[in-house]
């Protein structure tokens, strides 16, 4: 057994509604305390002595660097003649956006390695105007996610607006002639209360040229602190929507504002749904009807139709019902002089696989389906602004980079649009989607990838699971995945409650009081792969990230004797501090998740959270799995000191051999980073995983 560095133990015990909660680690939430400072080097030493004993590490990172050497290719967004679209070149760190001029001339507009060759700095978003001329973009660095928003002049690439701040999650809204778009920033931090600085956003207006200090806010006064914004303006610049959810609650309320009747600063915003239990989106369409996607009385999903100045429910007439089993993720509107009608086409996930139909634009009836590559995961749908009969969406499965696809409805023919820049050899593997039963009785699905398609003999197994926020698992080209298997492993992907893969039944089935059927079913996805003889549990490693570290981290505590290592990256553990200002110093979404968790400040869901909550359920002298906490100190998200607390637990209370580490990444945080260090990432944890589950060096 390892040597664990001293974490002092305090006598910190809260008393939450006469339930006493101790918190022995509380000093570890806080970065600066010279007692963290101690315990996180010592805890680098040990993890440097840990990967001198990985003898796999440079096979996975070869293997990793060729098989994202590829490179990716995005949809197209088209603005009238011009065309934006995201790049890699195999050794690229960030994809780049691209566009194509109207005279054919492809070009590289924003290059987040030009910007800045450090490569710290992502690009976290990007909106054209209307016409095609401007381009709002959002960068962040260090992994902080702290948008900031600029516009270019597309045609020569100058810098015309900008720069706002605080624009974290941002959406764009441009008005027509690009004088200036609606958007979400938060307040002024300095006029905000401690801890709520990352919260109090608002839709404003800014108008081109303009100090943002004088923009117009428009919506989000008096309303939930946690609340988020969305806002879009449609093409011909009439209609204004703007919509709020408290936190990732899954239901909104939504309004309609008509732009031609009021003006730009003092929009008429008409309710659409307010108070109203259910997920509702409007866009409207080409055709001046408004399109609402809903899961109001749908659980998978249904969409309707109405005119947008009679935006409420007692005037939607229904044009795509509710199906029994296929979940509405999308839609598009093919049309145009040369189709004898109108077509809509409609993308749906059947248990986790991608299909799309087509129907009669004004009557719903199904008329076709397009042909897909294969059996896997599609994109949103991509139609021209200005109309026509083209269609292009985004194709993955576990062996096929992602690919865009043109449909032509012409013709109902299905072409290879773009590919990743480069190729790479996949490897041969055998992918398989299989059923088993929860503790419930309740039927959950699971994807298998291994060289066979029956278990030769149990083998090292990497089971992957997420469960939260409607979040689906779905085949994706996954280098992590294909390199295991090629080295002769299982890889498993668990659909389990919790995610959205069933509609949002599924999803509310695993949330706030049913969380324990997330981890439920999790257990029964190992205890099925031990007992249909594709791994023992010595050879079981689970992983996930973010509310996937907080099931792994469950999985750990709740059921130590069933997995042999565990990788918890990025993770939420301390159920009971995870909305509390306090350990977030500035950071941290916590108090937007409450509603998918539950409240620790209301006595019953406090119930829930200790039941599970990882870090209240670390019992002394238990045999843990060989765990490897990851953890990224510019997290903003899921902030580090969950993943501090638990290992300084978990060390203290092991009776076994098997070592419990703590991997800090620096200069990174939840989201996106360099492929040079999501490769070193995913070595180390393929590495860990190899050495404890006994899968050879190939």
């Amino acid at each position: 057994m390892p040597t664990y560095p001293d974490a002092p133990r305090l006598d910190v015990v809260d008393d939450h509604y006469a339930v006493p909660v101790p918190d022995p680690y509380r000093y570890l939430e806080r970065t600066d305390d010279e007692r963290t400072v101690t315990w996180a080097a010592q805890q680098s030493a040990l993890v440097a002595a840990e990967e001198s004993t990985w003898d796999t590490a440079d096979h996975w990172r070869t293997r990793l660097t060729e098989l994202t050497s590829a490179g990716f290719i995005g949809a197209p967004t088209f603005r009238r003649e011009r065309r934006f679209f995201m790049r890699r070149d195999g050794a690229q760190q960030f994809a780049v956006l691209c566009t194509v001029d109207p005279d054919g001339t492809e070009r590289v507009l924003l290059d987040p390695m030009a910007i800045d060759p450090t490569g710290l700095t992502t690009l976290d978003a990007w909106q054209p105007s209307k016409e095609g001329d401007l381009l709002a973009y959002q960068l962040s660095e260090g992994g902080t996610e702290e948008s900031v928003v600029r516009v270019i002049d597309v045609a020569t690439g100058e810098l015309v607006d900008g720069p706002i701040d605080r624009a974290r999650y941002s959406p764009i809204a441009w008005v027509p002639g690009a004088e200036a778009y609606y958007y979400v920033r938060r307040l002024d931090p300095a006029a905000l209360p401690e801890g709520e600085e990352q919260f109090h956003r608002r839709v404003w207006l800014h108008r081109l040229g303009t100090d943002p200090s004088d923009d117009v806010e428009i919506f989000g006064a008096g309303r939930v602190v946690t609340n988020y914004y969305g806002v879009s303006v449609s093409m011909d610049g009439r209609w204004l929507v703007v919509s709020s959810q408290e936190g990732t609650e899954p239901r909104n309320d939504l309004w309609i504002a008509d732009l031609t009747t009021s003006p730009l600063e003092a929009p008429e915003l008409v309710e659409v749904q307010v108070g109203v239990d259910a997920n509702t989106s409007l866009h409207v369409g080409r055709d001046g009807r408004a399109y609402i996607h809903t899961d109001l009385d749908a659980p998978r999903g249904r969409l309707l139709v109405t005119d947008p100045s009679t935006p409420t429910a007692e005037h939607w007439v229904e044009l795509l019902p509710e199906d029994e089993e296929a979940v509405l993720d999308d839609v598009a509107i093919l049309d145009g002089p040369e189709l004898d009608r109108p077509v809509l086409a409609a993308a749906w996930t059947r248990h986790t696989v991608g299909e799309i139909t087509l129907h009669d634009l004004a009557t719903g009836e199904r008329i076709g389906d397009v042909p897909l590559p294969g059996v896997g995961t599609l994109g949103g749908l991509g139609e021209r602004p200005d109309g026509g009969p083209l269609m292009w969406f985004v194709y993955t499965d576990f062996t096929t980079q992602v690919q865009v696809h043109q449909f032509d409805a012409r013709t109902g023919e299905v072409t290879l649009y773009a590919s990743p820049p480069g190729s790479v050899e996949v490897p041969d593997v055998v992918s398989q989607l299989v059923t088993y039963p929860s503790a419930d009785g309740t039927i959950v699905r699971m994807f298998l990838l291994s060289k066979a398609s029956a278990p030769d003999r149990p083998r090292p197994t990497f089971l992957y699971g997420y469960g939260g926020f409607g979040i689906s698992m779905a085949p994706h080209f996954s280098a992590t995945a294909l390199a295991w298997v090629e080295a002769g492993g299982v890889y498993a992907v668990a659909c389990i409650r919790g995610g959205g893969e069933e509609g949002e039944e599924w999803h509310r089935a695993g949330m706030l009081a049913n969380k324990q059927n997330v981890f439920d079913d999790f257990h029964a996805a190992a205890e099925w792969l031990v007992r249909e003889g594709w791994t023992t549990r010595d050879q079981l490693a689970i992983h996930g990230g973010s509310n996937g570290g907080l099931l792994v981290g469950v999985a750990a505590t709740q059921r130590p004797e069933l997995y042999g290592t565990v990788v918890c990256t990025a993770p939420l553990l301390d159920m009971v501090r995870y909305s509390h200002p306090e350990p977030n110093e500035g950071g941290g979404l916590g108090p937007t998740w409450t509603v998918e968790y539950g409240d620790p400040e209301v006595p019953e869901e406090l119930g829930w959270l200790l039941a599970y909550s990882p870090y209240h359920n670390v019992h002394e002298g238990t045999d843990y799995p060989a765990t490897l906490f990851m953890v990224f100190d510019n997290d903003t998200r899921t902030v580090p000191m969950h993943g501090r607390k638990l290992c300084a637990a978990m060390q203290r209370a092991t009776s076994g051999s098997r070592p419990i580490l703590l991997l800090a990444g620096a200069d990174v945080g939840h989201g996106g980073r360099s492929l040079t260090k999501s490769i070193e990432e995913f070595t180390s944890l393929l590495a860990f995983m190899a050495r404890w589950t006994g899968l050879e060096r190939p």
